[in-house]
């Protein structure tokens, strides 16, 4: 899915996006740029087929938490966010409004390159079509969730964690775990990350969200 994606990158420094903008080049991802937020929201909606959106947080007039909270009422495309500050109530926010990367300035751009790859690689190919146990149904080429026959609507991240947790059914996973399975590289961050987004993916499902049990001292389990 490489080859061709359409990939928006918002920042207001023009040398970062053209640095960005390079790198992706050279991978063959097409790449369209924004110098601010509200240029961001209406390239958004106005061009069709974004596959990916790389996203400044501070930037003047709209920020990208702004930029991130209009996308999200309407689209789950991933997002990768950049950021000059590593704090942690920074990431915890972006993953609050369904970020699926946080990427810290100053970044390798080839660190950034193999981040979008993995998004596209895990977005866009599946191996087996369905897993279904308990009422839950996850499609995951179509990568859609249903709870009793009724659409879920999930983020790229919540939609992996519960894909992540079907396939490991009974089994007991640490935090650890979930987050290196799940967002795919070390991540040096606190344990709550895995916390919040269980906590709103069990309100999406419900009823059914019960099935994923916390296991006390560890991390949790997906089990009927």
């Amino acid at each position: 899915m490489s080859a061709g994606s359409k990939i928006l990158v918002v920042d207001d420094e023009s040398r970062m996006r053209k640095l960005v903008k390079d790198f992706l080049s050279k991978s063959e991802y097409e790449v369209i740029e924004a110098e601010d937020g509200n240029q961001a929201v209406d390239i958004f909606f106005s061009e069709k087929g974004i596959d990916l959106v790389i996203l400044d947080v501070m930037m003047p007039g709209m920020d990208g938490w702004e930029v991130c909270r209009e996308i999200r009422k309407h689209s789950q495309v991933p997002i990768i966010m950049l950021t000059a500050r590593s704090d942690e109530r920074d990431e915890l926010t972006g993953f609050e409004l369904g970020v699926d990367e946080y990427i810290t300035k100053p970044f390798s751009p080839k660190i950034l390159v193999a981040r979008v790859e993995a998004i596209m690689r895990r977005s866009g190919n599946a191996v087996s079509e369905q897993i279904e146990i308990g009422g839950i149904s996850v499609d995951k080429v179509a990568h859609t969730v249903k709870v009793d026959g009724k659409n879920v609507d999930l983020s790229f991240k919540e939609f992996e964690l519960l894909e992540y947790f079907m396939e490991n059914k009974g089994v007991a996973l640490s935090r650890e775990k979930i987050l290196n399975s799940v967002w795919n590289y070390d991540y040096f961050g606190d344990a709550r990350t895995i916390d919040t987004h269980v906590k709103k993916l069990r309100a999406k499902l419900g009823d059914k969200g019960s099935l994923i049990q916390t296991v006390w001292g560890l991390g949790y389990k997906f089990d009927e």
